[in-house]
């Protein structure tokens, strides 16, 4: 490897809602999110630091990319004002309703306009899909390796190699792929920095937009067209309203109430909400 080889770091950057204020539109099957706050998807933002880390490492770029509609240019700025040094906005109605399958397609084709992408990092899930297929979704697109839940990443310069640790169940794992390559971490891994309000402040953040034309994609391929799911029905699920009663009178008089009321469980063996009570004998 040519010894003055420097990365370009690829970061895939999705824009989310917060889970709770996030209601579920039961005619249309989707999601409703035009009164949630949004966010960036938390792994995303460790898979940011991680890309950072390693640029200042080894020198390189880093770029960042996301599709979505067009407000998410101003949460791109907001990763450039952390250290980013370019932003893409994949953003075209033709890429509306996709699910992963032409959501990571879209993804790899800007990564592959990007050019001489040396490592790809993404968060390992969204926190509105949950499904964890886009990144690797976007390694088979581009044919490229893959490393999943990563928690630890190193460039190895002179095999021009990615070092991983992977947290698995019981354990971890360290495994060494070629370069390029795509690979997912876990949220929490390592800690974000902050933003550099100075640059946020400064001279105007550029983020260039890309089109379904732009692209060049294939419109059988993209948004709800090329989605290999559907939604077939939505219903909220029913929940558990815990019971509750409140008790009046003296605090002498609701000490003798609540004492009442737990001995009655007491004599039957049971705790209110139906499990088998344990006797003070069994702590003893």
């Amino acid at each position: 490897m040519n010894a003055m080889r420097t990365p370009h770091i690829a970061v895939c950057l999705k824009v989310v809602p917060r889970p709770e204020e996030v209601k579920v539109n039961l005619e249309t099957r989707t999601l409703d999110r035009a009164n949630a706050r949004q966010q960036f998807n938390p792994p995303d933002v460790n898979a940011l630091e991680f890309a950072l880390a390693l640029r200042e490492k080894h020198v390189g770029r880093v770029s960042v990319l996301s599709m979505g509609p067009p407000f998410f240019a101003e949460y791109l700025k907001l990763a450039l004002a952390v250290g980013a040094d370019t932003a893409y906005l994949l953003s075209d109605r033709a890429f509306g309703g996709a699910d992963t399958l032409p959501t990571s397609y879209t993804l790899a084709r800007g990564i592959a306009k990007l050019g001489d992408c040396d490592l790809v990092v993404c968060g390992e899930e969204s926190s509105d899909g949950a499904t964890a297929q886009v990144p690797p979704g976007i390694a088979e697109w581009l044919g490229m390796a893959q490393v999943t839940y990563g928690s630890d990443l190193e460039i190895l310069p002179e095999r021009w190699r990615l070092k991983a640790r992977r947290e698995l169940k019981g354990g971890h794992e360290v495994i060494t792929v070629p370069l390029p390559a795509v690979v997912s971490v876990r949220v929490g891994a390592n800690e974000p920095r902050f933003i550099d309000f100075a640059r946020l402040t400064g001279e105007p953040l550029g983020v260039t937009v890309w089109s379904a034309a732009d692209l060049g994609v294939d419109p059988a391929m993209v948004g709800l067209s090329g989605s290999a799911t559907v939604v077939a029905g939505v219903d909220r699920a029913e929940t558990v309203e815990r019971r509750r009663e409140l008790l009046t009178g003296t605090p002498e008089e609701k000490a003798r109430t609540l004492v009442e009321r737990i001995a009655v469980y007491l004599a039957r063996g049971t705790r209110p909400d139906g499990a088998a009570a344990s006797s003070p004998a069994a702590h003893a």
